[in-house]
């Protein structure tokens, strides 16, 4: 369960966070703006002991009510975590209680994965600061990142008190995210593993749950399954709307843990007031200067969510177009009214020519590596690159489309469709999208990997493969290219030895790229 890349992320990750938080944890505890923190211990479900820290706002004398914020931390991470946020929420007129959740660091009990003992830990919490501090009963707020945001979204369907919900970097639909296509994502969950494994205390349900899905045990497949669903905030999505929650979601375009499509599929199906932003990055980075107490554009859209929706700020928040996007370039935030106006003009990209590759070896396409290939995309704009002329077509299949010569905006999912013959009952591919410049390097722009079983080998079958949502700027007289081969370092792949996939285009059902585009 401890894989190396595992551990090496976890640990470093957590390093600096520890380090980096150092400062922001001291001007909390400082209380130099006149709120107060307290270090407390609060009974969580069946008792068990949750580690928290409580900022009060200033001139709190006991008379005064205030709305409240319920901050769960992230997978892995120490109850410090929150502390500058929770510091800035104080400052503004909110009491806020971070809490460690169930089987972290000094918290009691056992990793549940936000099963129902950590919904109703979070309903625990929300108890206590109504019982003990100078909280709101009708002004009750969760948010958080990763883990706390999933677990925020869950109480929100099962905790009617709940009435408005900041949710980072989280996820609302666990197997999507984790099992897209089919397809284990390897890294994301042994990172995860490890860092559970370092900071925590699985449970015996989590140790089994992850170590069939990193061993391949598709015996146990619709376990997994039902196990994910259960804590999936989609599976709960009436419960949410039935409450009228006001949401917030937030995420990275290349969040290689929990990919933005889960997000926007879920947007769109809640009722309530409700928010989408999407910006560059991987897991977690968008909010990353943030959790230091650094200005931070997804934690200011955050304070101004709870003080419409908490405090009856009329500040404008809900006059706005509810989502918001950032490009992967230079360019701003851009507006739209709903998700589907993101990607409502398409482009098909005509998919001709038959292509056969051999499975089993990496062409050398692949989607990078977990967490740091699109914070380097966020950072400095570079994406992973591969030379396009020279994949080794044995084991790539590659096409391309003319060039943009005023170039192209690529906002929204791509949707690749074509016809696999296999050689084998199983198999997996990943498909890519690169902008290519005239030198022939691509650029990523997207990708999504897709597994089959049981099907006959020798029988076409089509496939239609959602690539990650993205918002991508194709500079003036480049191409896309479309790059399909079975390896990559982020998935498990299930291509027999020898196994061979031919991708066709037939006359009754052709192929194609369906490109989102923004027009002017």
């Amino acid at each position: 369960m401890r894989t190396p890349l595992a551990l090496a992320v976890s640990a470093a990750l957590l390093a600096g966070t520890a380090l980096s938080l150092s400062p922001a944890a001291h001007a909390a505890a400082s209380g130099t703006s006149g709120t107060t923190i307290r270090f407390v211990d609060i009974a969580g479900d069946g008792g068990t002991v949750l580690k928290a820290n409580v900022v009060t706002p200033a001139g709190a004398d006991g008379s005064a009510r205030f709305p409240v914020v319920v901050l769960p931390t992230s997978w892995a991470m120490p109850q410090i975590e929150y502390l500058a946020q929770a510091q800035k929420l104080a400052d503004s007129g909110y009491v806020v209680v971070s809490y460690n959740s169930r089987g972290f660091w000094q918290s009691g009990g056992e990793i549940e994965t936000a099963g129902p003992k950590d919904v109703a830990d979070a309903s625990k919490v929300i108890d206590w600061a109504l019982a003990h501090t100078p909280a709101d009963p009708a002004k009750v707020g969760m948010a958080g990142v990763s883990y706390g945001a999933g677990i925020s979204l869950l109480a929100a369907a099962h905790d009617p008190r709940v009435k408005a919900v900041a949710a980072l970097s989280g996820w609302a639909d666990l197997i999507d995210s984790i099992y897209s296509g089919r397809t284990q994502h390897l890294q994301a969950a042994a990172l995860l593993g490890g860092a559970g494994y370092l900071t925590g205390r699985p449970g015996p349900e989590l140790e089994k749950v992850l170590g069939d899905f990193l061993s391949s045990n598709l015996d146990q497949e619709d376990e997994m399954i039902a196990w994910g669903r259960q804590r999936s905030a989609a599976t709960h999505l009436d419960r949410i709307n039935a409450n009228g929650t006001a949401v917030m979601l937030g995420n990275a375009w290349g969040d290689t843990i929990f990919p933005p499509n889960q997000y926007a599929s879920f947007y769109e199906k809640l009722q309530g007031p409700k928010r989408l932003e999407f910006r560059p990055g991987d897991h977690a980075t968008a909010e990353a200067t943030g959790i230091l107490g650094l200005p931070n554009d997804t934690w200011t859209s955050a304070h101004r969510w709870f003080d419409r929706h908490l405090k009856g700020v009329d500040n404008g928040v809900d006059r706005e177009q509810p989502v918001r996007l950032k490009p992967r370039s230079d360019g701003g935030y851009e507006g739209y009214a709903d998700w589907k106006s993101v990607g409502a003009h398409r482009e098909r990209v005509a998919l001709n020519d038959s292509e056969h590759v051999w499975a089993n070896v990496n062409s050398g396409a692949d989607g990078g590596v977990v967490l740091l290939s699109n914070l380097l995309d966020q950072l400095a704009q570079t994406p992973p690159t591969v030379s396009v002329p020279l994949l080794p077509r044995s084991f790539a299949a590659v096409w391309q489309s003319g060039r943009y010569d005023s170039g192209a905006a690529v906002r929204g999912t791509p949707v690749l469709h074509t016809t696999v013959t296999p050689t084998a009952s199983s198999g997996t591919f990943v498909a890519y999208l690169y902008d290519v410049g005239p030198l022939g390097v691509g650029k990523l722009v997207s990708n999504a990997p897709y597994t089959f079983h049981d099907k006959a080998p020798g029988r076409p079958f089509s496939v239609d493969l959602e690539l990650f949502s993205t918002a991508y700027d194709v500079p003036a007289g480049h191409r896309l290219a479309v790059v399909v081969d079975t390896v990559d370092p982020l998935y498990i792949e299930h291509n027999p030895a020898g196994a061979q996939l031919t991708f066709s285009s037939p006359a009754s059902d052709p192929s194609y790229l369906s490109v989102p585009l923004r027009k002017e």
